[in-house]
């Protein structure tokens, strides 16, 4: 290696000039027309398990940075990689962050994915670009909840992985646990093909059981690799973890099968072949150990990912083209780094940077130079690309051209997440999108100071274009702005940055459910509208019915004219409607819109004189307060479709939780240990949902929930919600009285 030719740089001074060196020649060293030498991976994992500060170990062993730095920024610094203020705070990452390094004439594109699944769209849009990723796991945790989540993402996707058990020198770590995990919760045909030697602060090296050494890391950052001969008290082990590795990989690889049946031990190359196909075909996954913060098992780490993880020339990448039918059909994408192809490319992630909306890019195929024409195939509009940047966290660096396989950035590009990038005008081709889950949780958002409404708007216009999962909508109703998303954790972190980015401090609360109100039978109406003051006055009678519609359309409203003759001229009809549909947007009961009724009128009488538009609409308005008197009224609840997710041990405590929320569950399903509960529940009962069904599934329960339908309330909840109205309708009076 070339930090063994170099140790006598030993200062700081003397470090920081050694990583140049070593990022100057491993630069110069790799051709950036060799599609073999390029890797895209991910590293991904559950909360706190060392995902940033793995990432910061590989910036520095690669030469991309001077110095390592801690993770929650306690040095004054903070990590490459949370580049933002928040995240170097709170010790967390919010945004996925994309950077490219070098290690053994190889480029390697790297994004660090948040863990927590607040955030989870971050991870989603990352492994829908990336060819292959490095699941990081603690050694005290194990497999946990956004572990799961992960998995099912890169399942989703066929992203090929490593696993990394981390975090060796803390108490209580147990490496032979969190394998286990791996095989019983996670379904993986996995093996070690590393040891520790020694553990918690006994942590000295590591064993390679497929080259058949141990690795000691040393020097003042674990720079300095020494390969010695297996300890003699690990070598039973060793020999048996060896065995244990040969025989997973044999039921993985069809070549490693025919060895082990013929009870021939494959050579090291074989091994490493083996381990490769496996690997790429998502059949067996290679688990490697360490401790990214004692400076321990990095560089194998960044060695495997040359050796089993795929160049981007290895995936299959679909996009969806019209063929001369007009239907869509899936091509493949050609891999080649030259001018051979179309340049095909994806927008996967906005960004607003110090200069403009920065749009992420992963290139499928072709190439792309700066200066060049694109054209977005969803609106057709073209754009040039004056300015191509690689990203190195919030740090970029211009380049020329990129290639098949690279991950750039453009500037001033107008577009949404998901939209593909071609250079010819009259292609019709498009990626296969990513999924975007539903927002969970809602919120009411306003700014605090009504100043600020402009920052507002300015805020959420941009927070809603980069995160597909976050969304802001004015409810009319009730006269408020909901905001949703993932979790509170991330409503809390983007109010957060609307104060500290663009200095509007916002309120949230409780949003108010939209109830109906509705009337169960019909009831008929005849009045009479009549005033005279000198002069013309006003006249108008309507005869009718107000009855119900069926269920299915109760979220609607129904003017009927079925008049016979000239009793109500035709032309005071539209004037009747009016007033009628006046009254439904404030009911008697509880001051919701009125739904789900029919207005029949049948019959009525006018003045010539007196009968003008304002008599009629009068008259509907009295007619409707007629039918509150004499009808019977209840109201109405929006019920959400929920579908839960969760192990199967928790099946029986998230069914009592929805019960106690009124739910009523339609149906269930299992799979692999976990199950899927499908049940309909008022949307009132569901705030607060989130937080209770992590706290009862240990963090390993999720849920979805869309609008299903609108349904009678509960008697409670009618008597609650008529209360309340009575109080405000008694408030209002003394309110007014006061101003006066």
């Amino acid at each position: 290696m070339l930090f063994r030719r170099l140790q006598v740089f030993s200062s700081k001074s003397s470090t920081c000039a050694l990583q140049k060196l070593i990022s100057a020649c491993y630069s110069s060293a790799v051709d950036p027309k060799e599609l073999e030498k390029i890797r895209n991976i991910g590293i991904s994992a559950h909360i706190d398990s060392g995902k940033t500060t793995l990432t910061e170990r590989i910036l520095f062993y690669t030469g991309r940075i001077d110095e390592m730095h801690e993770v929650r920024g306690k040095d004054g610094v903070g990590a490459v990689m949370d580049s933002m203020e928040l995240e170097r705070q709170r010790g967390i990452t919010i945004q996925s962050a994309a950077t490219y390094t070098t290690w053994k004439n190889h480029n390697i594109n790297i994004i660090d994915t948040p863990g927590h699944v607040d955030f989870t769209v971050e991870v989603e849009r990352a492994l829908r670009v990336l060819d292959g990723a490095v699941l990081v796991l603690c050694a005290v945790g194990g497999v946990q909840s956004q572990t799961m989540t992960v998995n099912r993402q890169m399942k989703r996707y066929d992203v090929p992985c490593l696993a990394f058990i981390n975090k060796l020198d803390r108490l209580g770590a147990n490496p032979n646990r969190v394998l286990g995990q791996l095989r019983s919760k996670l379904n993986h045909n996995a093996a070690f093909i590393q040891l520790p030697i020694g553990l918690e602060n006994n942590t000295k090296g590591i064993i390679d059981l497929v080259e058949q050494k141990a690795l000691y890391f040393e020097g003042d950052f674990g720079e300095n690799i020494r390969e010695d001969e297996i300890p003699a008290d690990m070598r039973v082990e060793a020999e048996e973890r060896h065995m244990e590795l040969f025989e997973h990989l044999s039921n993985a690889d069809e070549q490693i099968g025919e060895m082990f049946l013929e009870e021939r031990l494959p050579t090291k190359a074989e091994f490493h072949a083996g381990i490769r196909r496996a690997c790429l075909e998502r059949t067996f996954t290679p688990v490697l150990v360490g401790t990214a913060l004692k400076n321990r098992g990095v560089q194998p780490l960044l060695d495997c990912v040359l050796k089993y993880l795929p160049h981007p020339g290895e995936v299959k990448n679909y996009a969806l083209q019209l063929n001369s039918e007009g239907n869509e059909e899936r091509i493949l994408m050609h891999g080649a780094r030259d001018g051979s192809r179309m340049f095909v490319g994806l927008a996967f992630k906005l960004e607003a940077g110090r200069f403009g909306q920065l749009t992420y890019v992963r290139v499928y195929q072709g190439h792309l130079k700066k200066g060049e024409t694109i054209y977005n195939s969803r609106t057709g509009k073209k754009v040039r690309v004056s300015r191509l940047v690689q990203l190195h966290s919030n740090n970029m660096e211009d380049v020329s051209e990129v290639f098949a396989g690279d991950i750039c950035a453009l500037f001033g590009i107008d577009c949404a997440s998901g939209d593909t990038f071609t250079t010819d005008p009259k292609s019709s081709i498009s990626m296969e999108s990513m999924y975007v889950p539903d927002p969970v949780i809602s919120m009411s958002i306003k700014p605090k100071h009504s100043k600020d409404l402009d920052s507002f708007s300015k805020a959420v216009n941009r927070f809603t274009k980069e995160d597909p999962t976050y969304t802001v909508l004015w409810d009319s109703e009730n006269k408020e702005t909901i905001a949703s998303g993932m979790g509170e954790l991330h409503l809390e972190i983007y109010a957060q940055r609307m104060e500290r980015e663009y200095g509007c401090e916002v309120v949230m609360g409780k949003p108010k459910v939209a109830f109906k109100e509705t009337i169960t039978s019909p009831v008929e109406f005849d009045y009479l509208h009549k005033k005279q003051s000198g002069g013309s006055g006003q006249f108008g009678r309507v005869i009718g019915v107000l009855e119900p519609l069926p269920v299915e359309e109760n979220t609607k409203n129904v003017f009927q004219d079925e008049t016979m003759g000239t009793n109500i001229p035709k032309q005071f009809v539209p004037a009747i409607e009016k007033g009628f549909k006046q009254m439904c947007n404030k009911g008697h009961l509880t001051g919701h819109k009125i739904s789900g009724v029919r207005f029949r009128l049948l019959d009525g009488a006018n003045h010539m004189v007196d009968s003008n538009e304002i008599s009629f609409i009068m008259a509907a308005v009295g007619a409707m307060k007629q039918a509150y008197e004499d009808g019977s009224w209840i109201i109405l609840e929006p019920i959400m479709s929920v579908e839960i997710t969760a192990p199967e041990e928790f099946q029986g405590a998230v069914m009592s939780h929805l019960n106690k929320r009124s739910g009523i569950i339609t149906g269930t399903d299992a799979n692999e240990g976990w199950f899927s509960l499908y049940a309909e529940v008022p949307l009132n009962n569901m705030f607060g949902y989130s937080s209770e069904l992590r706290s009862s599934t240990q963090g390993k329960g999720e849920f979805s929930m869309e609008y299903s339908r609108y349904a009678p309330a509960s008697e409670t909840v009618m008597e609650a919600l008529v209360a309340q109205f009575q109080e405000l309708d008694e408030a209002e009076p003394a309110k007014k009285k006061g101003r006066r």
